[in-house]
């Protein structure tokens, strides 16, 4: 199982958990749409799906805000689909349940002021990413030794290889204690040895 899966697995537990115990909802009644996209916008096919069905659905239930948007601009615009369509929406890491007729000022300003963290998270990877790997392509290392894990070399600089996010999805379980190097090791096809080194080398990962 990809590690992609296993953080899906734990959103979707999560979710069904909420529906059950807390919606009093049975299962057999609920949709699942699932996303594996790191990008920063709402064009994914799991979302889009999500946001076509509204008007059918009584509530949607997400793990935390930055399923559902990494940018305040597309937060407010999900949120207005939402009450579009008199649809419910429940955010279980931060304890908001957004329903169409509770103009609720507290709540929609925690609302705006996580999309803005969510926002400023995103951007704040991106920019460490770019920042490392263009003070790393000036090392002559990355020049005349191997390219590091995730990333491969056009020319001598430094360019992302297809397996570039689901590396970085791992070393970031791992720096957060979620997965040893072991497993790391073992999930990438890698050596724990280059495990540790490209954690060192955190900034190429905006981590």
């Amino acid at each position: 199982m990809s590690t992609e899966d296993q953080s899906v697995d734990r959103q979707r537990s999560a979710t069904t958990s909420y529906v059950i115990d807390t919606l009093d909802r049975p299962l057999n009644e609920t949709v699942a749409w699932t996303d594996k996209s790191t990008g920063t916008d709402t064009e994914r096919s799991g979302y889009q799906d999500m946001i076509d069905a509204l008007e059918d659905l009584d509530a949607v239930v997400v793990k935390s805000v930055s399923r559902i948007s990494r940018s305040i601009r597309d937060l407010d615009r999900t949120v207005e689909r939402f009450e579009s369509a008199d649809t419910e929406l429940h955010i279980i890491d931060e304890g908001l349940q957004i329903r169409p007729d509770d103009d609720d000022p507290f709540q929609r300003a925690v609302l705006q002021l996580l999309g803005v963290f969510a926002e400023l998270e995103a951007n704040m990877a991106q920019q460490r990413t770019r920042e490392g790997i263009a003070a790393r392509q000036a090392n002559d290392e990355y020049h005349h030794g191997p390219a590091p894990l995730g990333f491969s070399k056009n020319d001598g600089r430094l360019v992302e290889a297809d397996d570039y996010d689901r590396v970085t999805t791992v070393l970031e379980m791992v720096s957060k204690g979620e997965m040893s190097k072991r497993a790391a090791a073992y999930e990438l096809e890698t050596s724990r040895r280059t495990i540790g080194r490209a954690l060192d080398r955190g900034g190429l990962y905006g981590i």
